[in-house]
């Protein structure tokens, strides 16, 4: 599985950051291989954020298995659809096939803070 670069793992960082400012939800991402079936590992991840469950947003992307899946709280899905997160999910899947996991990371991140932050 390709790793990211220190510099890249700093942006997407940044784009977390940023991401949570906007909208005031937390946002979390996972790269890897899930354990167990992928859905069921990436709602794991976002119990595990305990207290902030409710207004997060997980992001669990396993490149070697070509699976990405998106979780969000409960007052996180107040601000988005399941539809607009297909739609990101189905924009990041493009740009990851192409290469460019970097990119699709930093683009889905952006998206769905602003999706969120437009329904506030």
């Amino acid at each position: 599985m390709r790793t990211l670069s220190a510099a890249q793992a700093d942006d997407v960082r940044q784009a977390l950051r940023a991401a949570e400012r906007r909208c005031s939800l937390r946002f979390a991402l996972f790269l890897g291989s899930p354990v167990g079936g992928r859905r069921h590992f990436a709602e794991r991840l976002h119990a595990a954020l305990d207290e902030e469950a409710d207004d997060a947003v997980v992001i669990m992307v396993d490149v070697r298995g070509r699976a990405l899946e998106i979780v969000t709280g409960e007052n996180a899905r107040r601000r988005l659809s399941d539809a607009s997160c297909r739609l990101t999910a189905m924009s990041m899947a493009t740009a990851f096939s192409a290469g460019d996991l970097v990119g699709g990371l930093l683009y889905g991140i952006g998206a769905l803070a602003e999706q969120a932050g437009a329904r506030r």
